[in-house]
């Protein structure tokens, strides 16, 4: 084959790799995923009125607590809304760009095996209470190879206490680029 339609070819097939990590439905052609999808607990500390050294947001790419004063690579942070109730806010909403989102969901957090990719809410607090079940998007990630995607998440709100201003929760990330799959273990593809 003349190496002017072998680089043609090679360069379809990237072509069509990125369309489907980008459309994040079909995990067809995309490389084995490598990190094993765990449920983790997690404590974050009220934006305001904590200690600075308390881990007050959350990172998808890393999955762990982050600290706003050392990062801005945040998906979500936790606070009190004007209201006065616990809520999680997407970086829309803490004026770092519109690029994360976040999602109720009335489904048990068990039963989610597969995140959405429409209906986030990326401007806006998210009101919380002890059980609510959030879906959550990333900012955008660039992969490994080559394409940007985001990363989804669901967690499942296990207490909010007040007084210390911290809210726990548990979440499972797929770190795992251009999948959505949302179940303890490796994701199918």
């Amino acid at each position: 084959m003349p190496s002017h339609r072998r680089i043609s070819a090679r360069n379809v097939a990237l072509t069509g790799l990125a369309l489907l990590a980008a459309a994040c439905g079909d995990t067809t052609g995309l490389p084995a995923p490598f990190f094993t999808n765990v449920v983790d607990t997690v404590s974050l500390f009220a934006l305001r009125g904590t200690a600075i050294t308390q881990p007050s947001a959350y990172t998808l790419d890393a999955a762990h607590p982050v600290r706003t004063d050392q990062t801005t690579a945040l998906d979500f942070a936790f606070d009190f809304d004007s209201l006065g109730a616990p809520a999680l806010f997407p970086t829309g909403a803490i004026n770092l760009g519109q690029f994360s989102g976040l999602q109720r969901s009335t489904t048990a957090f068990n039963a989610i095996t597969l995140a959405p990719t429409g209906g986030y809410i990326f401007d806006k607090p998210l009101a919380l209470d002890t059980g609510t079940v959030v879906l959550v998007r990333s900012r955008p990630t660039t992969c490994s190879f080559g394409v940007t995607v985001s990363l989804y998440a669901r967690l499942r709100v296990l207490s909010v206490d007040s007084t210390a201003r911290r809210v726990d929760f548990e979440i499972l990330v797929d770190q795992n680029c251009g999948y959505r799959g949302l179940e303890p273990g490796l994701p199918k593809q």
